[in-house]
């Protein structure tokens, strides 16, 4: 399944970086940029067995309209309870309780702070972890209290100077692959 994610994101991103090049030129914000790519990754979710699913921007909220909410004591010895806004996320607003959340996107321009960046991907290697603390509340019929289990992390940086994304995908906790994608500049 994970395959079949990435070959979707992989023709949306292909799609959106081929249509939309005027933005890149622009140096528009990384929301304008999510807003575009999340209407490519519509099209081609809907062409799936996932056409139930919704691509959403800066979503945060959780079924029952709690925000959604990741817990970091992976991280410290503390309890560290955050609200959780992704970029770009593909899930099924808590319909599908067995597999609600598909791919989380988190996008930068390669001129903000490292530390921003590296937050990210934090975020990236807990949301697509299968639990926190090796407790997950999944009884079937119950979301977890906690964002987690997303079959498919991105970590989307563009570099403006040189035309170049950056990718990077997260599975179960962990950076798995890492790869760079030219974008076009004919025809400017």
């Amino acid at each position: 399944m994970r395959n079949e994610l990435i070959e979707i994101f992989e023709k949306a991103n292909r799609d959106f970086l081929a249509q939309e090049i005027d933005l890149f030129h622009s140096k528009v914000s990384e929301r304008a940029l999510c807003g575009s790519l999340m209407m490519h990754l519509k099209d081609e979710i809907c062409k799936t067995r996932f056409s139930n699913y919704k691509v959403d921007v800066e979503y945060n909220r959780n079924k029952g309209d709690k925000l959604k909410t990741i817990q970091k004591t992976v991280l410290g010895p503390e309890e560290n309870i955050i609200p959780i806004t992704c970029d770009l996320i593909v899930h099924s607003r808590g319909k599908n309780v067995s597999l609600d959340n598909l791919i989380a996107v988190e996008m930068k321009k390669s001129t903000r702070p490292q530390e921003e960046k590296e937050s990210d991907r934090m975020r990236l290697k807990l949301l697509t972890s299968d639990s926190f603390d090796n407790i997950w509340s999944y009884d079937g019929t119950t979301l977890p209290e906690h964002v987690c289990r997303y079959m498919l992390g991105i970590y989307y940086e563009v570099d403006f100077a040189t035309m170049n994304i950056l990718l990077e995908y997260y599975k179960q906790g962990s950076l798995f692959c890492t790869y760079s994608v030219q974008i076009a500049t004919e025809n400017i």
